[in-house]
């Protein structure tokens, strides 16, 4: 398959022994500086998806269609592997189904599946979690979902900031007997969460949202944490960099007296002008 590649690269990421941080993307330019930069794999969120396709917080508004299609702009503009944070999968078991159909036809390389309640309950201001069985239910459905074997399934729980490490120790557990290719954690707060998740598990483990303590890469290595996320700080710098160049201009500032813009060069290489050109040449009869 013409994915297969980059879910290859992800593969190798989880199976190997070594802790990476992935970059952050959301968009076709993203991806391509993530790339660019060396990025051995990209992380697509949820909240980042929210905020590129609809402007809107965090609170699943998006569509499966949405995420899909701006996944599908991402693999079209670079062979950089994505892991897609794919929520709570867009409703029950069968709708995790489609949404694993979706996501590999758009290129992801691997994606996520959570066990939050989503949307949010009505009167309920507490994130809650599904049941266990209902979890272990859309996990078997993800995986039913996929036809390509190498497209990389991961269980997601955020039990320990919710419940219980002790929840989410049963829920990952479960997750990992019913096949998924690896276990993602959010609310781990200490050492000695992350030290009793990885005993009790033997797939490898993606963290999120981790304190300052969990981050030696050489120690979460150690713990079978194969990716650790950093947050998404390219957005929230992009929306910083278009907020102060708006402003200025709308105060009267000159364009040419605007700092903080991409140079010629940079925004050459981010939309690849020089293949671009080479294709008219050779297309088109253009000259280079």
């Amino acid at each position: 398959m013409a994915f297969r590649s980059r879910r290859e690269k992800l593969r190798l990421i989880l199976s190997g022994s070594a802790c990476i941080h992935p970059g952050s993307v959301y968009d076709a330019i993203s991806i391509r500086i993530a790339e660019d930069l060396g990025f051995p794999l990209g992380m697509f969120g949820g909240s980042v998806a929210s905020l590129a396709v609809l402007g809107d917080p965090d609170v699943t508004l998006i569509t499966l269609t949405e995420l899909a299609e701006q996944m599908r702009r991402m693999s079209r503009a670079a062979v950089l592997p994505v892991l897609v944070d794919a929520d709570h999968g867009y409703g029950n078991a069968l709708n995790v189904r489609r949404t694993v159909q979706e996501l590999e036809t758009a290129g992801a390389a691997g994606l996520t599946i959570e066990d939050t309640l989503l949307p949010a309950a009505f009167g309920e201001a507490k994130t809650q979690l599904i049941s266990l069985e209902e979890g272990v239910g859309k996990m078997k459905a993800a995986l039913d979902g996929r036809s390509d074997p190498s497209l990389v399934i991961m269980g997601r729980t955020g039990a320990a900031s919710i419940t219980s490490i002790e929840d989410a120790i049963r829920r990952a557990q479960a997750y990992e007997a019913s096949g998924v290719d690896a276990l993602f954690f959010t609310g781990i707060k200490s050492r000695a969460e992350l030290e009793a998740v990885a005993a009790a598990t033997r797939l490898p483990i993606v963290l999120g949202g981790a304190p300052e303590e969990l981050s030696a890469l050489d120690y979460l290595a150690s713990q079978r944490v194969r990716i650790a996320l950093q947050g998404h700080a390219p957005i929230a710098a992009a929306t910083q960099a278009v907020y102060e160049t708006q402003k200025a201009l709308r105060e009267g500032a000159a364009p040419k007296a605007l700092r903080g813009l991409a140079s010629s060069d940079l925004t050459n290489r981010v939309v690849r002008e020089a293949d671009v050109k080479a294709r008219g040449a050779d297309f088109l009869g253009l000259k280079k």
